[in-house]
């Protein structure tokens, strides 16, 4: 594997780490930016939505530069929006320091997930988003817990400071470890980077991802209630199993990445089903400790860490250039606002076991939109373009 890949891995644990601290630190970012816990709250909306609107406009300016040079670029917009956050003296510029962050955040993983495709072997490229995806996985294992700790011992104010560093070095990393290339893979240009919008399968493809993510954050997103007031653990006992739920995903990405090149509709066939199984679980067997921990951890295997076969089949149904892999991740994005935001509604009118059947709705109508490409049963997809000229034959070679 090129260690390109893995230097990506280290960006987008950066990009991460700075989406959730806000997560961690709500009652002490509210008292000193003079905000409510709703008002907070915001921030971790307002994150998201820049991610998923504003990112695919961001990595159109930068399409034309070579990939190299546009991380580089994106490093340098986040940067500033964790530096403005960690100065930030009131609310109104902690929301633009978010909203800066969480476009460059999508950008890069476009950029990020596009290089991936570009640098490494067509049939290993599922295995290659899957090490880089690995950031996402991290960043919820580690960067969470790790950025509160540091937030709640020395401020959260050094919290988005030490996000800053791990910017630095991972910007450090992407110039000396990721090879130059004279133009992202995709092809001709903006023309033919949205034409390929106009397929009408490209859309049902992408409505997989978001049903994918938007199951499995309708009950992540409600973890700590549900294991708290249902399955009756103490508050002090939840952050562990987190922890445990981070390294399930980490697991479950790598085996995902095993199989996501070769077996690309079934694995998200397979893995819908049994999100469908473990939601559905979770909900019938919420105030059972036991049960509950295995249902939460077989979320944890087959939810989010989807995302490397679900990034093969969108690269195979348009192109694996930057504007495509943006536009995924804008919808892997609206899964997580529509699974989050809806769940919110649901246990308003049901109770905290809602959000869990919402969940296994949403994974139903998943599986909907993958079976008509499980019925096909076609030969092999073709990989989405070989590298571009230019590319470092060494980099391919090394997968």
């Amino acid at each position: 594997m090129p260690r390109a890949v893995y230097v990506l891995a280290l960006g987008i644990f950066a990009m991460v780490t700075s989406e959730f601290v806000v997560a961690g630190l709500m009652p002490q970012m509210a008292d000193g930016l003079n905000a409510t816990i709703p008002q907070i709250g915001y921030l971790i909306t307002a994150f998201a939505v820049a991610m998923a609107a504003g990112g695919p406009f961001l990595t159109v300016a930068v399409m034309k530069l070579p990939p190299r040079t546009a991380l580089m670029a994106l490093f340098a917009i986040f940067l500033a929006g964790n530096v403005l956050a960690a100065t930030a003296s009131g609310y109104a510029t902690m929301m633009a320091a978010r909203i800066v962050t969480g476009i460059a955040s999508q950008a890069f993983f476009g950029v990020g997930i596009s290089l991936c495709a570009q640098i490494t072997r067509p049939e290993v490229r599922g295995r290659a988003i899957a090490v880089a995806m690995n950031g996402l996985m991290l960043g919820t294992l580690l960067g969470l817990p790790i950025s509160t700790l540091v937030g709640e011992h020395f401020g959260w104010r050094a919290a988005f400071w030490t996000i800053t560093l791990i910017t630095v070095i991972a910007a450090v990393a992407t110039l000396f470890g990721v090879p130059r290339i004279e133009r992202a893979q995709g092809g001709g240009g903006f023309r033919e980077e949205v034409g390929v919008f106009r397929k009408p399968r490209l859309w049902l493809v992408l409505s997989t991802s978001t049903l994918i993510i938007g199951a499995t954050f309708s009950a992540f997103s409600y973890f700590n209630p549900i294991l708290t007031d249902l399955a009756g653990f103490s508050a002090g006992t939840v952050p562990v199993l987190l922890i445990a739920y981070g390294a399930a995903t980490v697991v479950g990405n790598n085996v995902v990445g095993r199989f996501a090149d070769k077996h690309t509709v079934p694995v998200l066939a397979v893995g819908l089903v049994l999100n469908t199984v473990f939601l559905a679980g979770f909900a019938l067997l919420a105030d059972l400790p036991v049960p509950a921990i295995i249902c939460m951890m077989g979320i944890g295997l087959v939810g989010v860490t989807m995302n490397p076969a679900m990034a093969t089949r969108v690269q195979r149904t348009g192109n694996a250039g930057p504007l495509v892999n943006t536009v995924h991740s804008s919808f892997i994005t609206l899964g997580i606002i529509l699974g989050s935001s809806i769940g919110a509604v649901v246990i308003g009118a049901w109770g905290l076991r809602a959000p869990l059947w919402l969940g296994a709705i949403m994974a139903v109508a998943g599986l909907a939109t993958v079976l008509p490409d499980l019925a096909r049963r076609p030969a092999p997809e073709p990989a989405p373009a070989a590298p571009a000229a230019g590319a470092p034959a060494k980099q391919a070679e090394q997968v």
